[in-house]
């Protein structure tokens, strides 16, 4: 009887690896850009955002080893790039997370926001941790290689990110609606002009409209199935996961947190000039 690996199929295509080392270069140099940053400002809260680099980096690691093992992979490596690139944006969204609470306790617009700022970080992270688990697990079952847990695994991760849609939606539609408010009744401080709320707000957007659409897919890529026609090609995961990511971690390499730490008294700001220099951020008296 021919043994059960034989017909294991971590793939449904031979992985490219020219595109997996492409990657592991994009997030590896960001993420160490990120942990520069995060401990020359100390801007602590984004611990989780850089270790959500570092799983990228290392997820494409075992993706690009898998590359070099077909069609005979082993287990190993695509669990390491299934589990880690599925809940490497849990990481992101959970210092996204904690970057509103901070905008809004900032600006003294607490009372403009439909989630109570107090326990606001303790909600969506929660949230945030159970998704984590949810996918992290439903990935290690996916990754056996007997076919009978393919179904349970899926499942999982797809309940995974469903819960993950939620959370983040109600997140997205509480940020937006707290931006509506706040334009139609300004506190004094968000009319400070020391006080760049706005472009901290803007970045808080568009990199959550990234792991909103990059859900959607792995949403829609997990219903379809293994042979699905997502899951069966693989120029989708690198557009719709891979790149997307990478622009989230551009977006707050542009706009920095740090900003927003100092203003709240914790941390240090650092602004460059012309690419030389590096001057401290002075809060006004």
């Amino acid at each position: 009887m021919a043994s059960t690996t034989t017909h294991w199929q971590a793939y449904r295509y031979d992985p490219s690896l020219a595109a997996a080392v492409i990657f592991i270069v994009l997030f590896l140099v960001v993420t160490l850009v990120h942990s520069y940053h995060l401990i020359r400002t100390r801007t602590l809260f984004f611990i989780p955002f850089v270790l959500g680099g570092f799983f990228e980096t290392v997820g494409y690691i075992g993706r690009a080893i898998s590359a070099q093992q077909s069609p005979n992979w082993n287990v190993g490596p695509y669990i390491i790039q299934s589990v880690l690139t599925l809940v490497a944006p849990a990481l992101f969204a959970a210092s996204i997370y904690m970057e509103l609470g901070r905008i809004i306790r900032l600006v003294h617009g607490e009372h403009l926001s439909i989630v109570r700022v107090s326990w606001m970080t303790k909600f969506f992270v929660f949230g945030d941790v159970f998704s984590f688990l949810l996918q992290s697990t439903g990935g290690g079952i996916l990754g056996s290689s007997h076919s009978a847990n393919n179904s349970l695994g899926t499942n999982i991760i797809v309940g995974g990110l469903f819960l993950q849609l939620i959370f983040f939606g109600f997140f997205l539609i509480g940020a937006i609606n707290f931006q509506y408010r706040i334009g139609k009744r300004p506190t004094p401080e968000s009319a400070e002009a020391y006080i760049p709320w706005r472009k901290h707000m803007m970045s808080l957007h568009v990199s959550s409209v990234l792991i909103l659409v990059r859900s959607i897919f792995r949403v829609i890529e997990y219903l379809q199935g293994q042979d699905g026609y997502l899951l069966s090609t693989e120029v989708f995961i690198y557009i719709f996961d891979a790149t997307l990511m990478f622009l989230v971690m551009i977006t707050f390499l542009w706009v920095h947190p740090s900003q927003i730490n100092c203003l709240l008294g914790k941390g240090e700001y650092h602004v460059t000039r012309g690419g030389l220099s590096l001057t401290e951020f002075k809060v006004p008296v």
